[in-house]
């Protein structure tokens, strides 16, 4: 790709790193580490179904276990894992390209991406960023570090980070997918524990890489022509963390570097993400759930008054039922579905501070949890897992409404980064499986 190019778009064509031929991908490919965060019995079962094969479970960190008392062990082992899977051939280097990947699930149909490299000196994950590629949602800033640790040491990187692109005119992925029998296809298989089935080609000819090129340089003009120009080409869907933990390692290499000019030719410079169309048909948008944990209703409740001019509770005879009461309704009321021990429920916020449901909430159980350090949060993907962790006893779990898609990046471009962990791209078991990795170090 040409430099005019990368700087204008912010991409890159990689090389990267593909499981060698004889490695049996569905015991190798796994689910991005954010999730089943609060339900080891997921990660028990991908232990087991691994079992001694090559795997990315041994090349990741699921973020369950992120304050386990061997995480030091965890993190050295992984980072000899990888390693050792480099010295033994298990990662095959691959010749610059990019990527048509194809997922598809029982729940929503096929979507497609495109696999690529974006530029870390064009993202920038605070709220009122200007930049070529932007958070979407708040980034906790306190959960880097640790992330950082996981990284830094690492020679390879493995991509779970979904990244949007407003495309109306399906200008850049969909062209591709009317070809693939021109392509060469590196892998089809089924991914493990309901994940779906998922197929890849790659995209090698300098004259589909040129189309690629001209269709990211017509959506850069329509974002606003240039990163100079506060240009929103990409925005971050999923992966935010994983997306803030390389801009963090990197900016750290650049000021240790004892080389200023080279070290921007550093690969840790770019980082490997899997590009979608937000009018992919295939890609649906979900709430995310809160659920809380040695917490009761009564003592929450009081923080409501902060958040809204008034509030009033309403029981509701199952999860249905309360979920079908969520509404982000106008700026004036807003309804958050809820469950716990006792039964179900929503909340009815009238006047709240927030333009959308989840900030209100947000804003009611960051409050609170200043305020109780004896309870804990959680982000849940999906009505059963929320619910059922919801009833657990001393647990109680809220329902937010979706977020419209289509109003999306307009949403971003005005108001900046959304609430923390306002919107998910799919069910938890839709998440982006790892299998591609590249080099990120020198």
């Amino acid at each position: 790709m040409k430099q005019d190019v990368c700087t204008k778009t912010g991409l890159q064509v990689p090389s990267i790193l593909m499981p060698a031929a004889h490695v049996d991908l569905h015991a190798w490919s796994v689910i991005a580490c954010d999730q089943y965060t609060s339900q080891p019995e997921y990660w028990d079962e991908v232990e087991r179904a691994v079992g001694e094969k090559p795997s990315t479970l041994r090349l990741i960190y699921p973020e369950i276990y992120l304050n386990a008392p061997d995480r030091e062990a965890r993190i050295a082992r992984v980072h000899r894992t990888m390693q050792d899977y480099l010295d033994q051939g298990l990662l095959v280097e691959q010749p610059q390209a990019l990527y048509l990947v194809k997922r598809t699930t029982e729940t929503t149909g096929t979507r497609w991406g495109l696999l690529a490299a974006l530029d870390l000196e064009q993202y920038d994950y605070r709220k009122n960023a200007k930049s070529l590629i932007r958070a979407t949602e708040g980034t906790i800033i306190d959960r880097i570090p640790p992330r950082m640790e996981i990284r830094k040491g690492a020679p390879i990187e493995l991509p779970h980070i979904l990244v949007l692109i407003d495309d109306p005119k399906h200008l850049l992925i969909e062209p591709f997918t009317r070809t693939t029998d021109t392509l060469e296809q590196m892998y089809s298989f089924t991914l493990m524990k309901g994940g779906g089935e998922i197929a890849c080609w790659r995209i090698g000819d300098p004259a589909l890489i040129s189309q690629a090129e001209d269709a990211l340089l017509e959506l850069s003009r329509e974002a606003g022509g240039s990163p100079a120009s506060d240009a929103l080409l990409y925005a971050v869907g999923d992966g935010n963390h994983s997306l803030a933990t390389a801009k963090a390692c990197w900016e750290e290499i650049k000021r240790s570097a004892e080389n200023p000019d080279t070290v921007m030719n550093h690969p840790a410079r770019w980082a490997l993400v899997e590009l979608e169309n937000i009018h992919d048909p295939g890609l649906t948008f979900e709430p995310i759930y809160r659920v809380l944990f040695d917490a009761q209703r009564e003592a929450l409740e009081p923080y409501f008054s902060h958040v809204c001019k008034s509030w009033e509770f309403s029981p509701c005879s199952d999860a249905a039922e309360a979920l079908s009461k969520t509404d982000c309704g106008d700026t004036e009321v807003h309804v958050v579905g809820y469950a716990d021990e006792r039964g179900f429920g929503h909340y009815r916020f009238t006047n709240p501070v927030s333009t959308i449901a989840v900030g209100t909430l947000q804003e009611a159980l960051d409050r609170y949890l200043a305020d109780h350090p004896e309870s804990a949060i959680d982000y849940v993907h999906g009505e059963e897992a929320a619910r059922t962790l919801g009833q657990r006893p001393g647990c109680c779990a809220f329902f937010l409404p979706t977020v419209d898609k289509h109003t999306f990046f307009e949403a971003v471009r005005v108001d900046g980064a959304l609430p923390r962990k306002t919107f998910s791209m799919g069910e938890a078991h839709e998440k982006r499986y790892y299998i591609e990795a590249r080099r990120i170090t020198p």
